[in-house]
Parts: C-alpha cells; sequence; structure tokens
C-alpha cells in the first residue's frame, strides 16, 4: 500500500521543487544577473552535484547503456529551461507559467499516442479542472492580451511541449543504469545545451564564484537538476506520463507560495480559488483509486470470510 503512493509522492516533491525555480532567479535577476546567467549557474552547478553524488555512491565507473534516451532527457530539460526564458522577453510572468502549464495536456496526448489508448474519463476530468484552474491560479484575468506578440506565444508553448518530452524521456527506464548514473548524464546533456545558448563565459570570467551567483546556482541546481531529475527517474516510469503530468500540476502553486514568501508578492482571492482547483484537480484520480480500493476492500472481506468456512466444514 506504501508503494502505491509513495511513487506518486515522489512526482509531487519533484514538480514542487520545480516550482521554486522560477522565484530563486527573480532573486538572482534582483542581485543583478540576467537570466541567462541564472540558468547557465543552475545546469553547471547542478552537473558538478550529480558528478559528486555518483561519486559517492557508485564505483567511479560511468555506465553509457540506454544513454541515447538520456540525450534527448537531457537535451529537453536544457530546452525548456533557455525556452522558457525567451518567452519571458515578450510575455508577462503570469501568461508564461500558463503557458508552460500546458505541459499537463501535452503529457497526456504523448502518452496516448505512444500507448494508442484513450485516457480515462478520470484523468479526462481532472484535466479539465486543472486547466480551468491555471488562469486564475497565474493572476491572468488581469492582464491585457490583445498586444501579446506571436513570439512570446510561440516561444511559451514550445517550453511547454520540451518538458513534456523531459517527462517521457525521463519516463523510459534503463534497468541496467543506476539513478545516480542517469543523473550525472542527464545533468551533462542538459550544461551541454545550456553552454550553447545561454552565457558559459560566466565559468571562466569571475561572475559565477567572484561576484555571488553560486549561491543562486547552488539552489537552483538543486532545485532544479538534482531534485527533480532524481525522483522523476524513480517515479515516471512506475506512474506513467498521464498521470505524471497531472501530479506535476502542483508546480504552479507551489510556485504562487513561494513567490508570494521569498519576493513578498501579493496574491488576489481568485488566485486562491484557482490554486485551490488546481489542487482539487490533481488530487481527484487518486481520490477516487482510494474511495474504489476501500470499496473493493469491503466488498472482499465476506468473500474470505465464507470461503474459509467452506473449508472448516470440507475439514
Amino acid at each position: 500500500m506504501m508503494k502505491k503512493y509513495l511513487y506518486p509522492l515522489l512526482i509531487v516533491i519533484a514538480a514542487s521543487s520545480y516550482g521554486v525555480v522560477s522565484t530563486i532567479i527573480k532573486l538572482a535577476m534582483h542581485s543583478g544577473f540576467t537570466v541567462s546567467e541564472a540558468v547557465t549557474s543552475q545546469f553547471f552547478i547542478g552537473f558538478c552535484i550529480a558528478v559528486c553524488i555518483f561519486l559517492l555512491t557508485n564505483k567511479p565507473k560511468l555506465s553509457f547503456d540506454g544513454v541515447k534516451i538520456l540525450i534527448f532527457a537531457g537535451v529537453f530539460t536544457g530546452l525548456t529551461n533557455i525556452l522558457y526564458g525567451r518567452s519571458l522577453n515578450y510575455l508577462p510572468a503570469s501568461l508564461a507559467v500558463v503557458l508552460l502549464f500546458q505541459f499537463t495536456w501535452i503529457g497526456m496526448l504523448i502518452s496516448c499516442i505512444t500507448k494508442r489508448k484513450f485516457p480515462s474519463r478520470i484523468e479526462l476530468i481532472s484535466l479539465i479542472i486543472l486547466v480551468m484552474g491555471t488562469i486564475p491560479a497565474a493572476g491572468l484575468l488581469d492582464v491585457d492580451l490583445s498586444q501579446i506578440p506571436i513570439q512570446g506565444w510561440l516561444w511559451g508553448l514550445a517550453a511547454a511541449l520540451c518538458y513534456s518530452l523531459f517527462l517521457f524521456a525521463n519516463g523510459r527506464a534503463t534497468t541496467s543504469m543506476t539513478t545516480s548514473n542517469r543523473l550525472v548524464l542527464v545533468s551533462f546533456f542538459a550544461f551541454m545545451m545550456s553552454a550553447v545558448f545561454q552565457s558559459p563565459e560566466i565559468i571562466w570570467n569571475g561572475t559565477l564564484f567572484t561576484e555571488g551567483l553560486w549561491i543562486y546556482g547552488l539552489a537552483l541546481g538543486l532545485f532544479g537538476i538534482i531534485i527533480p531529475v532524481f525522483l522523476f527517474s524513480i517515479a515516471v516510469p512506475k506512474v506513467g506520463l498521464g498521470m505524471s503530468s497531472i501530479l506535476s500540476a502542483i508546480e504552479l502553486p507551489i510556485a504562487v507560495m513561494v513567490s508570494v514568501i521569498l519576493l513578498s508578492e501579493t496574491v488576489t482571492t481568485m488566485q486562491i480559488v484557482g490554486i485551490v482547483i488546481i489542487i482539487l484537480g490533481m488530487s481527484l484520480p487518486t481520490l477516487l483509486d482510494k474511495n474504489s480500493l476501500l470499496f473493493k476492500n469491503k466488498t472482499s472481506k465476506p468473500f474470505s470470510k465464507n470461503k474459509s468456512n467452506m473449508i472448516g466444514e470440507y475439514k
């Protein structure tokens, strides 16, 4: 019974850690760093931490069995952050979050295509509730959309697609490889993406270590690379892409709550209502599954009792 709820809980924790990332980047920007510099520090320090974990938990022998799927996982991790940063150049933060949040239904669509079957009725209802809660939770009701350039919409949706593909790639189990081995490879390929498109010069020009960027890089590496990639590697193969996309919806409420705590941003009543709707939507499949499980247990008890009586009579 514990394992049944352990893996969904790991998905929630991993997605929650992603929700902290946007606030840390904002704190880095307040300290005078750019989004590009913050993202590069995230992937560089995340990779360094992954190497340390690997060396402490394994014999120093890296396995490359099944490395192809991990290349995709790392590339899509890097692209998600790069494209999301690009979208922020054209979009207000609230709209950028909403567009990234579209990974919920995109992930479900990818799951349906790869498995060649439709989602369950409960998953569809949950998805509809999540989308309904997204707009008020992000505070989008007060945003004027008429002046938003098309580039912003495209970058935001592309980030959502890459995030969905990251979940898909990370959910492909490579049984011959340890989780820490996967973590090293995914973080390495993600860092390579950021090195090509972001600001790799911070590593050697002194910005990272002498100007204090490493503090934000350490937090971003932990919450944006180590915790989510490690936990998603364990849990997504067990839970499945469709349900993982639904459970990952916790990212948006966490992002709003952390920004209120650390950035002193205000939260409206409509945002609170939206957050409650999102939590309800992501909890719905688990709650209904729990109720059905209890019903099955209740109906199975008389059968077990009768069966034991029959055995006693036979003896």
